[in-house]
């Protein structure tokens, strides 16, 4: 064990092709998305059917997530993120059959797309919990930053490479995406699985397991702390919903500018996710999670008040930053704090959280704007991100004291604990 943590992340077994499996799923599910919503769009020319591409997917995600982490506790988790990825690869070979009838209706999309969101509820908490069985405890840290970065070039590149290919038409397009996928599967074979837990078999009722998860993180203010931390911070700060006003509105640089401005985010946390995985955090992580997502309300300030479009542009780069040094302490607390056997269901809770974040930020911010005005909602919502900072400090004191991130301790899941959270 003390041989693997010394060698650098990038070497150990199984983390390289790990990430370029993901990387492939990432680049396709980016592809399709931008490509999916344009079709759609195009076959019914009526702007409410994007609302319902989102849907299609969401709805399914949220109420399949808590199953899911429950049954990546229970299986074997490469096994997991193989047949979820095997069914999305399913849905770009359906989404190939609608386009070569040249379909006059959205329906079929729809629950291709529902098909899609339901596995992607497995895909997401197993990846957070195979990551800790692929590298060892001591190199987590680096190993999230490293992960979070790379994923970047998918977000970043994957939209624009859709956006080629789809004029060269969607049959092709879909057939990239469908290419990425079997990528992915073929790299994942390779990786070793070298820290998994042993299972024990348990005779807990499904209820009795889910409820378990739900009590083991209310009852370790570490893990409800970083959790919490990121729903309010980002339901706050969800100042990319408005983005197209601010290019067209008040910075007036049109398409190309609000393109650019999007990017700043991801350049942001790619460039600072580069350099946390070189060059890890050693002390005070705790403030270090704080003060970042200070940083980060300040940025979206600054470019709430900006007027001037490279200076809005510097101010989403240091956002994009800022939330990459969060999410690095707050995934690797989360981690480091969650004992193997109970990943799945911790990080079910996590990711939906982030998609209620996500989705209510950006609802929060719109309704705020049509209240108040653009610059109004925005002021508001970094004012929020900042005061969500200073009570989470007083709210959290085990967080805000964290010091190494390598010496946070799990709590093993205490026998019978199951049954008597049921």
């Amino acid at each position: 064990m003390h041989a693997a943590s010394d060698t650098p992340v990038y070497r150990q077994p199984g983390f390289i092709p790990f990430l370029v499996a993901r990387l492939g799923a990432v680049f396709a599910m980016q592809i399709q998305a931008i490509v999916v919503a344009w079709q759609v769009y195009d076959i019914t020319r009526d702007p409410l059917t994007l609302g319902y591409v989102g849907l299609a997917q969401f709805l399914p995600m949220v109420v399949l997530l808590l199953p899911a982490g429950d049954v990546v506790d229970r299986f074997d988790r490469k096994r997991i993120l193989q047949l979820s990825w095997a069914v999305q690869g399913l849905c770009s070979a359906l989404l190939i059959a609608l386009s070569l009838k040249s379909p006059d209706s959205a329906t079929p999309f729809y629950a291709v797309l529902m098909l899609f969101g339901a596995a992607r509820a497995f895909t997401g908490p197993t990846l957070q919990s195979l990551l800790p069985q692929i590298v060892p405890r001591e190199q987590l840290g680096k190993a999230i930053a490293l992960n979070s970065s790379i994923m970047k070039i998918g977000v970043i590149a994957g939209p624009m490479l859709g956006g080629l290919l789809y004029a060269l038409g969607p049959t092709l397009t879909y057939s990239v995406v469908l290419s990425c996928f079997v990528l992915a599967q073929l790299t994942l074979a390779g990786v070793p699985v070298l820290y998994a837990f042993e299972r024990q078999a348990t005779d807990d009722t499904a209820w009795q397991r889910f409820t378990a998860g739900i009590e083991y993180i209310r009852s370790r203010p570490v893990i409800l702390g970083v959790i919490s931390l990121d729903l309010f911070a980002v339901l706050f700060g969800g100042i990319v919903a408005l983005l197209p006003v601010y290019a067209h509105e008040i910075l007036h640089v049109g398409p190309e500018g609000l393109g650019a401005l999007r990017s700043a985010v991801a350049v942001g946390a790619f460039l600072m996710g580069l350099y946390l995985g070189m060059k890890a955090i050693k002390r005070h992580a705790g403030l270090v999670m704080f003060a970042a997502v200070a940083v980060f309300g300040l940025a979206n300030l600054v470019f709430a008040l900006s007027h001037w479009f490279w200076l809005s542009f510097g101010a989403l780069l240091v956002a994009g930053a800022a939330d990459m040094i969060s999410v690095y302490v707050r995934l690797t607390l989360l981690q480091l704090a969650t004992p193997d056997e109970m990943r799945g269901r911790v990080n079910a809770v996590n990711m939906l959280f982030i998609g209620a974040s996500n989705e209510l930020g950006e609802f929060e911010s719109g309704v705020t704007a049509s209240w108040f005005g653009t610059v109004p909602a925005a002021v508001i919502g970094s004012m929020g991100t900042l005061a969500i900072v200073g009570l989470w400090m007083w709210a959290f004191p085990v967080l805000r004291r964290t010091d190494r991130l390598e010496e946070t301790q799990e709590e093993a899941v205490r026998p019978g604990s199951q049954k008597s959270a049921g």
